[in-house]
């Protein structure tokens, strides 16, 4: 199977000069980006991918002329890319300018050579083997450099696509703008879904909370919006109103949880105008969506993850090790189907790796399944902190203590970050109440101060940042 990502309707279109991009203009501007990357030495691709018709066609030309993509942040400074490309030795670091000119172009790395606006590994390096199934490269975690890629084959990325596609019923006269990072798993796959199934990506940067994002959306007729948690809350309390943009009609939302009372809110804006509003739940491991709460879902299985993408299969797994779809058993989540990973990538030695999963994944996350099948996500498994040796969880002490509060282990404690809205008083009566709630001394939960709480690409609590700062 040749796994194309362009159907014959698939449009890219500029949200800024309305230039459209189709049919056989696509695939000679693609077939031409194909070409080039083509005349690079062998390995993979590292593309600083900003939010642009050109990087979005940097992309689909490593994709036709299959050579493995690592999809970066264009905000990584230049000793965190030096040392991505130290660690993977890749062929060529292209989008040089993308994010420009507010980003500054990154220096050339060591043993690379400057050649017609790339760096291109230089012959003294060693060129790295590079596994035949794999096509692209996501970091795990965003723009913070963790050097830890994820390898995702060419089945996974299309499966992936297709099933977000049957799932979300998206058609040719779909428009759906950029409205998420395309390094961002999430992002990447609202482009890829509407790519196979021959719909309309309108490229326009500048997020939800822009004027010029918005005035896109209502001039190219946009038909959806995807968000993560962050983006609606933000919406939310700016009072935003789908009925003021028309033409939309589907929400999306990943990324992590979304309060259960914003799902009601937004289903219910959304509805008011004949649309749907579609909570998900993925990982990058599993190219980027794992369940749907698709059409008919909402009101009746609010806050649950939905189910699994076509070709999919969700079950728990208890404590004894046992792999179950029984209702009501609690557990850690495991997924199986086309679209998990082949596995991490933490060298270029791994680039040569084949699927080491066989595709089933081991989320890390606690939850269990309806009788109709939904999925209902209840924690993380592995955000555990221990208080004087009694195990907590971590995101179960963050619901406790509410908003602009994130939970972190540390030795024997847990600290929790308290954002600007909490003063003094506030921060006393937290410890206060989560001690009693806890059953335990106060004396195991240490509070500190910070102005906002910091945020990855995905919108979720930067909680490695916050580690770094104990």
């Amino acid at each position: 199977m040749t796994f194309s990502l362009v159907a014959p309707t698939a449009t890219i279109l500029d949200g800024v000069s309305g230039e459209a991009l189709t049919g056989e203009a696509l695939r000679a501007a693609v077939a031409s980006a194909a070409s080039k990357v083509e005349g690079l030495p062998p390995g993979a691709v590292f593309a600083r991918m900003g939010t642009s018709v050109d990087a979005v066609v940097r992309y689909l030309g490593c994709w036709e002329a299959k050579r493995a993509i690592a999809l970066l942040d264009p905000a990584l400074d230049s000793d965190v890319l030096h040392e991505m490309v130290r660690l993977y030795a890749p062929a060529a670091v292209i989008g040089l300018t993308e994010g420009a000119p507010q980003l500054p172009v990154p220096s050339c790395p060591p043993g690379y050579l400057e050649r017609e606006g790339a760096f291109v590994r230089g012959p003294e390096i060693e060129a790295p083997a590079v596994h035949e199934d794999l096509a692209v490269l996501l970091a795990t975690s965003g723009s913070t450099g963790n050097p830890k890629l994820v390898r995702l084959s060419r089945k996974a990325v299309w499966s992936n696509a297709d099933g977000i596609g049957h799932a979300l019923e998206i058609g040719q006269d779909e428009v759906a703008p950029t409205s998420l990072p395309f390094f961002y798993s999430y992002g990447l796959s609202v482009l890829n879904s509407h790519l196979v199934a021959g719909a309309t990506v309108l490229v326009i940067d500048g997020g939800v909370l822009s004027q010029d994002f918005w005035r896109a959306v209502d001039r190219f007729g946009a038909t959806s919006l995807a968000g993560v948690p962050y983006n609606y809350q933000m919406l939310d309390r700016i009072r935003w109103d789908p009925a003021k943009h028309p033409s939309l009609k589907v929400l999306t939302q990943a990324g992590g949880r979304l309060r259960v009372e914003l799902v009601e809110k937004f289903h219910d804006k959304i509805e008011k105008v004949g649309g749907r509003f579609y909570p998900m739940y993925g990982q990058t491991e599993a190219t980027a969506r794992i369940a749907i709460l698709g059409r008919g879902g909402l009101p009746g299985k609010l806050g649950s993850a939905g189910k699994p993408l076509r070709g999919g299969r969700l079950l728990v797994r208890t404590e004894d090790g046992a792999l179950t779809e029984e209702p009501g058993v609690t557990g850690e989540v495991i997924y199986q189907g086309p679209n998990v990973m082949m596995g991490y990538a933490e060298s270029a030695a791994d680039l040569s790796l084949g699927d080491e999963l066989g595709g089933s994944l081991e989320t890390g996350d606690i939850g269990y399944l309806d009788p109709d099948g939904y999925l209902f996500v209840t924690g993380r498994l592995k955000r555990i902190g221990k208080i004087f040796g009694v195990r907590v969880n971590l995101d179960d002490i963050e619901k406790l203590a509410g908003g602009g509060v994130a939970a972190v282990a540390n030795g024997e404690k847990v600290t929790l970050w308290c954002d600007a809205g909490h003063d003094a008083d506030a921060r006393a009566h937290l410890v206060k109440h989560l001690s009693e709630r806890l059953k335990l001394h106060r004396s195991g939960l240490e509070v500190r101060e910070i102005e906002a709480l910091p945020q990855m690409s995905s919108g979720k609590v930067d909680y490695r940042a916050l580690e770094s700062m104990l």
